[in-house]
């Protein structure tokens, strides 16, 4: 079975901005949460079995205790988080697995129900449906990221190739270049090409020397990389532990996921999204799997 886990938070995004940038009105109050409904259920239509969508319910999470200006949602339109709730509650009606995290975030979701899928002997591939970046330190074996945005699946040469660092380098990757969507910085002056070639030779952050006569790879300004990160290992530390994306967010497993159908609630919904036709096709493909 191939097994569907999907970055809600994105999509929701991803939905009400291009929606508010096709319309020359105001997009009605739920319209974002729909267009996700309908994308889950085309996705369902195409042959998906075993679907997770994750969401931020609440969007701070334990990382605000260790950081203090990591993302807390204080810039979110409300129009926007005003709908996260329904969506949660529309995709529960749909029948699909919804993983609506408040002490974790998203993000450890999708971990977390990756590294659960690939260590199910019945799962042949698990598909990340998502554009962040951390999220590619999961890639590997069974496990790909789908970029959206690219529309190209990553395995673990595919990560190498947009990063220049194997997935199991992407914590240490963005934690000296920073992350901007997160709300950290990484440290001055380490850039995407610096970090992958350091990171390239030495594999962890943890590895690299302190001492830039020891160093035995060519970076540029590599005395000053070295110099910065010598005084900047306590920070640097809290950035990758930001960074590391946590197995133990609750997600059920892989069986939990499976799609049977909709609920009739989804009635319901629909008559708020002013779209019939979902409940109409949700039934249909139901029937046609029983």
């Amino acid at each position: 079975m191939i097994v569907d886990l999907i970055d809600g938070t994105y999509e929701l995004f991803r939905q009400f901005y291009g929606q508010m940038g096709r319309h020359e009105t105001a997009p009605k109050p739920l319209d974002a949460a729909r267009g996700v409904v309908d994308d889950v259920l085309r996705l369902l239509e195409s042959g998906a079995t075993h679907v997770g969508v994750a969401t931020d319910h609440v969007i701070e999470s334990f990382r605000n205790e260790l950081w203090a200006t990591y993302k807390d949602g204080s810039g979110i339109d409300p129009d926007l988080w005003a709908q996260f709730e329904p969506l949660e509650d529309a995709l529960r009606a749909l029948g699909v697995a919804v993983f609506a995290m408040v002490e974790f975030e998203a993000d450890d979701a999708l971990a977390a129900a990756a590294w659960r899928a690939a260590a199910d002997d019945r799962v042949e591939q698990v598909i990340i449906r998502t554009v962040d970046k951390d999220l590619g330190q999961c890639v590997g074996g069974k496990i790909v990221q789908y970029d959206r945005k690219a529309d190209r699946m990553l395995d673990t040469s595919g990560i190498i190739e947009k990063f220049g660092v194997p997935p199991e380098s992407i914590a240490d990757y963005l934690a000296l270049v920073g992350d901007s969507a997160d709300g950290f910085p990484g440290l001055a002056g380490w850039g995407a090409k610096s970090a992958g070639a350091v990171l390239s030779r030495y594999g962890t952050i943890e590895n690299i020397p302190d001492d830039v006569a020891q160093w035995d790879v060519t970076v540029r300004g590599a005395a000053k990389l070295a110099a910065t990160l010598a005084a900047s290992r306590e920070i640097v530390a809290v950035f990758k532990t930001l960074a590391i994306l946590r197995a133990d967010a609750p997600v059920g497993d892989v069986d939990d996921w499976q799609w049977h159908g909709p609920t009739p609630e989804l009635t319901n919904w629909c008559a708020q999204f002013e779209t019939p036709r979902i409940v109409e096709r949700a039934v249909a493909l139901a029937a046609q799997r029983s």
